[in-house]
């Protein structure tokens, strides 16, 4: 839902920037590789320790690389498959290493093998939930569903979660809260949005396979007469 709205108004906003990276030779595929690296590190390094605010902010610096690295692609006329697919691929990268962060600190200093499950949930669903749509998109339907938290839902819920519950280290009492509950709240999403992709999937594919014998009727009946 955030996909379709969200990325508009970013996408206008650094626009200017992703020209700025243009002229300096920079290359759409180096800003995906710089980006991901950029979360992997915040995540990896800041999370497990229960460093979240400052993980959170090293984290939304180059998170919006996701949105730069498409928007040069476009403005300098070289949009290939081979950008998609790296963007996407490295797209599942940096989310499993920021769930992973979660998952780390609730394994060690968090003490909760039950929220270090839900993170590993959160993780694996997110996983399953981009590769449904992908796979359904491969063998040609449209898979025309916005699930109720998708990727940018998954990222915006978790990381301000995240970033706020990262106060209490300055001092602010109770705010830690916000970051399990953020986890379960992704958690029952990611299962929800599965769901809905899965049924789309299973009507689609029905109405694809029924259409597909409609229109072979006619030519085995044609064939009989002859």
């Amino acid at each position: 839902m955030l996909n379709k709205y969200a990325r508009a108004f970013f996408t206008r906003v650094l626009t200017p920037f992703a020209a700025f990276l243009l002229r300096r030779g920079v290359s759409p595929d180096a800003v995906t590789l710089i980006g991901t690296a950029g979360v992997m590190a915040g995540a990896l390094a800041f999370f497990p320790r229960g460093e979240f605010f400052w993980g959170t902010i090293v984290i939304t610096v180059f998170v919006f690389s996701d949105l730069v690295d498409g928007n040069m692609a476009r403005q300098a006329g070289i949009t290939s498959r081979w950008g998609a697919f790296l963007d996407s691929t490295l797209d599942r990268v940096a989310d499993g290493a920021i769930f992973a962060g979660f998952a780390l600190w609730y394994a060690g200093d968090g003490d909760s093998i039950t929220l270090c499950a839900v993170a590993i949930f959160c993780l694996a669903s997110g996983q399953v939930v981009s590769y449904t749509k992908a796979r359904g998109e491969s063998i040609g339907l449209p898979v025309a569903v916005n699930g109720l938290i998708e990727r940018a839902e998954r990222l915006v819920i978790s990381l301000v979660a995240a970033g706020l519950a990262g106060l209490h280290a300055f001092g602010v009492p109770g705010i830690d809260i916000l970051l399990p509950i953020a986890l379960w709240v992704v958690a029952a999403g990611s299962l929800v949005t599965l769901g809905q992709r899965v049924v789309t999937v299973r009507r689609e594919s029905a109405e694809a396979d029924a259409a597909a014998e409609t229109a072979e009727s006619p030519t085995r009946e044609s064939g009989a007469a002859s």
